[in-house]
């Protein structure tokens, strides 16, 4: 199956040559190191295609992906991934890790089968760009989580370490999530702060806790907890806070901001 591009000319440029200057923009010349996973945003590109750009420009891209993200349109099934065919973007076709996606779906009977919940979906889809210019030829394995069952989280990041460590090559996590949602820029500097601090730690009890308590509005929480497990088991030790930012700093309007961080975890 062909996933066509839901959110092209709205979240990040429809046309191609714009696209990739865009995404170039946002890319440093540092220095990329090994790593297990990686934390990045997943808004509009004009809001946090710089965090996403300093995150990617940090690592050095294997040629196998997992892409773990929320699901924000409800639809389709609570651990959905796509296993077989390609996306589509403005820059070409990416397309499906099928060796990898059918391994994942035997270690883990609650992963379903699903394109619905991908179809419209754009907390993965603007990731890709970055992978297109960054990686040619990568494969990836697209997963959305739509469900925040603790249980479930787990077992899915036991899945991703087995099936990483038995693919012989390097397998690089992708964690798309945004951090607090409209409130005052001071204040969800605090909150995500915290956040923050336990994803350092690669502490997915720790983050669940304080989200939990603290009331913070971080969509990708179950994309976080699965990574960070698995990342953890996979023998990351600490996450390396790349950039932290909100919309305000593209609007001028710090009343009331959405949250943007980049993290490394090795």
């Amino acid at each position: 199956m062909i996933r066509l591009p839901a959110v092209a000319g709205h979240f990040y440029p429809a046309d191609p040559e714009e696209l990739r200057r865009l995404v170039r923009s946002f890319l440093l010349p540092s220095p990329r190191e090994e790593a297990i996973a990686i934390l990045v945003p997943h808004a509009g590109y004009i809001y946090s295609g710089s965090c996403a750009g300093k995150a990617y420009s940090s690592v050095r891209l294997p040629s196998r992906i997992v892409v773990l993200c929320p699901n924000h349109t409800g639809l389709g099934e609570p651990l959905a991934m796509m296993a077989s065919g390609s996306w589509e973007t403005p820059l070409g076709s990416a397309p499906i890790d099928e060796e990898l996606a059918r391994a994942l779906l035997r270690e883990d009977a609650q992963l379903a089968e699903d394109e619905a919940a991908h179809r419209r979906e754009h907390s993965l889809e603007v990731q890709l760009p970055f992978l297109q210019e960054l990686r040619p030829g990568f494969r990836f394995v697209p997963i959305c989580l739509g469900t925040q069952q603790h249980k479930a989280l787990l077992c899915l990041g036991q899945a991703l370490e087995r099936v990483i460590r038995g693919a012989g090559e390097p397998v690089l996590i992708v964690i798309s999530s945004d951090m607090s949602h409209y409130i005052p820029a001071k204040r969800a500097r605090e909150l995500d702060g915290r956040a923050i601090e336990a994803m350092e730690q690669v502490d997915p009890e720790k983050l669940e806790e304080v989200v939990r308590r603290e009331g913070i509005s971080m969509c990708g929480i179950a994309p976080a907890v699965a990574g960070l497990h698995a990342a953890r088991l996979l023998g990351a030790r600490q996450g390396r806070l790349i950039a932290y930012m909100n919309s305000g700093d593209r609007t001028g309007d710090y009343g009331e901001v959405v949250g943007y961080a980049g993290l490394v975890f090795h």
